[in-house]
């Protein structure tokens, strides 16, 4: 997994739009990425994480999980298999915590990404 990829997804998050097509450009970019054969993106809700936007080629043995929280708020989970770095893996999720918000159970309450 390459160092650079933070910046093209953050290019690619820079140049906005619908949280779903963001989130499946997102996914769609990592699944790409060398050393990765697959990515998703879990939404928290209900107190359960479930599987939204994903591509590439599933390898759950070699899966890597990262929380997404925005605000201090667990909202979601990065999922990716692969030869992945954590730290990374870490960068993206907080690039993409606003539009994962989107699929998260506010409870009602209004918010701003």
């Amino acid at each position: 997994m390459s160092r650079e990829l933070p910046d093209e997804l953050a290019a690619l998050l820079a140049a906005g739009g619908e949280a779903d097509d963001v989130l499946r450009a997102v996914v769609a970019t990592l699944a790409e990425a060398p050393g990765l054969s697959w990515a998703g993106i879990a939404f928290l809700e209900r107190g359960r994480l479930v599987l939204g936007p994903e591509a590439g080629e599933p390898d759950d043995a070699n899966r890597t999980c990262v929380p997404i929280s925005y605000g201090g708020e667990p909202v979601g989970e990065l999922r990716v298999d692969g030869d992945a770095d954590g730290a990374l893996l870490e960068e993206v999720a907080a690039l993409v915590a606003p539009y994962v918000l989107i699929g998260w159970d506010t409870g009602g309450e209004s918010w701003e990404p």
